[in-house]
């Protein structure tokens, strides 16, 4: 069975036809006919049941320790569900689930916190550091799942955090810890205890160097909502971001601050990604991007420089960069703006990812910008997609971005004439159709020398 995939070969090979991946495959037993598959019950929970005759009473939502983690979640814990929180080594993954755990355990009722990294001791020193002192908080240190899944049983707690996923095991598989037997094994058997008891279990995942949850990707797929906690460790901003639920909107983010208490939710990101912008330099704009449900102003940056005789570079943190490409040739081709000799360097202030084309018209603005030694308007926020003929294009819920800019005091507005119906008091638009017309209006001519 290899291990990154899940993928069964008769024998051994040396790659996986599946998913590339070299040296991968391991010896399993074959687990069929051991007849641990055949106790399936029969009775009437697991008849076909009418849709009319669900009663949805017990599935109300549960309270969560912030209301950004609620967000995310699409409102709450949904009882019998099981949540997957990845995120790199230090980010805060445990902290931010002894919070939520402590205030389960306050709020809502009995609460077992499982670690299979950590010892009671350690977990018990990490709680008093964050203020907590719950009587229904029940600590457990193990690895064996089935010893974890009886104390589950008899406990029978509101909520379950399993402290790593990769680091329990099941007796009656063979591999070890953290193969793609024993992690799929695990998930499936904690989804059924889940489902049968309606508890909600979080689970710890840890992640390899790409990113992305280690172990095999029908992980994710068992789980009902996948959540990733992003950030860099050296700073104090994290971003908690969903990409997958069964129960909410996905792409919705949640912003964090690590701080000595723990992890404190931030209500306003767009005022904190703005804090630091120094308003009035050539190559700042802001831009109004959609995450999920929430309008977020952020500060694109850009900055320009003659390459000279070397072949010149584009460089992008936090837009994608084949995006970046497709704008440089169309300011080339349809403004007429000659960035063939020109290093272009594009920044996203406050670690943020733009995946939306609605901050195409800032990124362009900002490149013309630093080419032009001319700066922006510090009250004007830039919303429109770019088209290949330089057209400016629609976007979706422009009401909801507008009202977030003119709430943080932004005064004028740069729309796609597409969207001209939409208007906000004390906020001035500009109804463009091209971005030829935007350079026009926002930068003029008779500024600065522009580089050469």
């Amino acid at each position: 069975m290899c291990q990154q995939c899940g993928a069964q070969q008769p024998r051994w090979l040396g790659k996986c036809p599946d998913c590339g991946a070299w040296d991968s495959f391991v010896e399993q037993i074959d687990p069929r006919g051991t007849g641990s598959r055949t106790d399936r019950r029969t009775d009437s929970a697991t008849q076909p049941v009418s849709l009319r005759q669900i009663a949805t009473e017990s599935t109300a939502r549960l309270p969560v320790a912030s209301s950004e983690l609620a967000q995310v979640l699409g409102g709450g814990i949904v009882p019998g569900s099981v949540v997957l929180v990845g995120g790199d080594p230090g980010i805060g993954k445990s902290t931010l689930l002894t919070q939520v755990s402590a205030y389960f355990a306050e709020q809502v009722g009995l609460t077992l916190y499982v670690s299979a990294e950590e010892s009671t001791q350690q977990i018990k020193l990490r709680a008093e550091r964050l203020g907590f002192n719950s009587e229904h908080l029940y600590v457990y240190s193990e690895t064996c799942l089935n010893l974890i899944l009886q104390h589950v049983t008899n406990l029978r707690p509101s909520l379950v955090i399993i402290d790593s996923i990769q680091t329990v095991y099941l007796e009656e598989v063979t591999s070890a810890a953290g193969s793609v037997s024993q992690v799929r094994e695990s998930a499936l058997r904690l989804l059924r205890v889940a489902r049968d008891l309606q508890i909600a279990i979080f689970l710890v995942g840890h992640v390899t160097k790409e990113g992305a949850i280690a172990g095999p990707r029908v992980l994710e797929h068992i789980v009902d909502t996948v959540l990733y906690l992003e950030g860099d460790r050296f700073h104090q901003y994290r971003l908690l971001r969903g990409v997958k639920n069964r129960y909410g909107s996905t792409n919705e983010i949640g912003v964090f601050e690590m701080t000595h208490n723990g992890m404190r939710e931030v209500p306003n990101p767009s005022q904190i990604f703005l804090a630091e912008r120094s308003a009035g330099s050539p190559g700042s704009t802001v831009a109004v991007t959609m995450e999920g449900t929430r309008p977020l102003l952020i500060e694109v940056q850009a900055l320009t420089s003659h390459a000279g005789n070397a072949p010149p570079r584009r460089v992008s943190n936090g837009f994608d960069l084949n995006r970046l490409l497709l704008l440089i040739a169309v300011l080339s081709k349809r403004v007429g703006i000659p960035l063939f000799n020109q290093d272009i360097y594009v920044n996203i202030v406050g670690g943020l990812r733009i995946s939306e084309p609605a901050a195409d018209l800032a990124v362009a603005l900002a490149i013309v910008s630093s080419y032009r030694n001319q700066a922006v308007d510090p009250d004007l926020v830039l919303i429109g997609e770019i088209g290949l003929s330089g057209e400016l294009r629609s976007v979706s819920q422009l009401d909801r971005r507008l009202i977030e800019a003119t709430r943080l005091g932004f005064c004028r507005a740069l729309i796609p004439q597409a969207l001209s119906g939409s208007t906000i008091d004390g906020l001035d638009t500009d109804i463009l159709r091209s971005l030829a017309a935007a350079v026009d209006t926002v930068l003029h001519t008779n500024g600065l020398q522009e580089q050469g």
